[in-house]
């Protein structure tokens, strides 16, 4: 397995890491097989955070008596001093671990959250105070905001930023890879497969691998994912003009129709949680039934207070149809509640 230095962490991980979102879907015994064949594919990096579920917990037991072979990296919230040191705490405890490689403070969107997190007992403080005390070795941040990100890997407060980055969301690769580079900041990209729009493995890890020193961070699910993207990675990185052509019909489709969940087009008037309404799609194919059903009904039922004004259009800077993707997506929920029974009210 190729491998890379995570900027200035100077920790040494493969290439390929293992998204823990999407492991928590299939049943323990299973989880704990997919997480052991990454290991023994050589996969060392493994990124999950205290909000997904059971995925730490898993992480925990598929990694006793391996520890030694994994970089582990987890994220808590950004609220305040005390909240991280609890998620820090938490997140020791399920992952059956004295310590965390890489301790990332989860979802820094805005400036606003941004400013909370570097405050006098905010959640930086608390972060330093468990690198003192050996509980976590280094720290960082994601974000869905390349321009909160950019200000992030210029501060020198965060050794890693964790941020989307494929073949259609590609902006980040001229905008932010090369000042990550430059500031020595490593940079993970997660969302290779576009949050599951990206069908093709090939394509989607090909492109990333032509970026040196970005490690990726696909969502692993399944044993025969894992395999075929270490099978890419150790084939032929080349492009051929047919998969680059392939790409740009790919991204003109999508890329019309795809959010990057930057915030641009919120806050909205009518109190309507925009990003996370018109990302159902890609949230079904990552979480289990239940906890979708409970993340996204709020948003939903947000949804269904628009009144088509048009202002989050306005603001959004890929021109997004968003009025046609609340409608759209509103219909895809209803069709899912409908085809999986779920009760309403016990979802509130």
């Amino acid at each position: 397995m190729k491998t890379v230095r995570l900027g200035k962490t100077d920790l040494e991980v493969s290439r390929i890491g293992m998204g823990g979102i999407p492991i928590q879907r299939p049943t323990e015994d299973e989880a704990i097989k997919v997480i052991q064949r990454c290991l023994d594919l050589g996969v060392t990096f493994i990124n999950t955070s205290v909000y997904y579920g059971t995925s730490e917990e898993r992480i925990g037991k598929a990694i006793a008596g391996r520890r030694e072979q994994v970089i582990i990296a987890t994220a808590g919230y950004w609220q305040d001093k005390a909240t991280a040191l609890e998620d820090i705490e938490l997140s020791l405890e399920r992952l059956n671990t004295d310590h965390i490689d890489l301790w990332q403070l989860h979802g820094v969107n805005t400036f606003e959250e941004y400013e909370r997190v570097l405050r006098p007992g905010g959640a930086m403080e608390g972060a330093q105070e468990a690198l003192r005390a050996g509980k976590i070795q280094h720290i960082g941040i994601s974000s869905h905001s390349l321009d909160v990100a950019r200000r992030v890997v210029s501060s020198g407060h965060f050794e890693t930023i964790l941020f989307p980055l494929n073949f259609v969301t590609s902006e980040p690769a001229d905008a932010l890879v090369p000042l990550a580079r430059e500031h020595d900041v490593g940079f993970i990209a997660m969302k290779p497969f576009a949050g599951g729009m990206l069908g093709d493995a090939n394509l989607a890890i090909k492109y990333l691998l032509q970026l040196e020193s970005v490690v990726l961070l696909p969502g692993i699910e399944k044993v025969g994912e894992i395999e075929e993207i270490v099978g890419i990675v150790n084939g032929s990185w080349e492009l051929t003009p047919q998969e680059q052509q392939k790409m740009e019909n790919m991204r003109a489709k999508l890329g019309t129709r795809f959010c990057r969940r930057c915030g641009y087009c919120q806050p909205c008037p009518q109190g309507v949680r925009i990003s996370s309404l018109i990302t159902l799609r890609p949230t079904w194919k990552l979480w289990p039934r239940k906890d979708f059903f409970a993340r996204k009904t709020r948003s939903v039922e947000s949804g269904k207070n628009c009144i088509q004004c048009g202002e989050c259009e306005e603001k959004c800077p890929y021109q997004l149809p968003i009025r046609e993707m609340i409608l759209e997506n509103i219909e895809f929920y209803e069709s899912m509640v409908a085809e999986y029974s779920v009760q309403r009210d016990s979802l509130q």
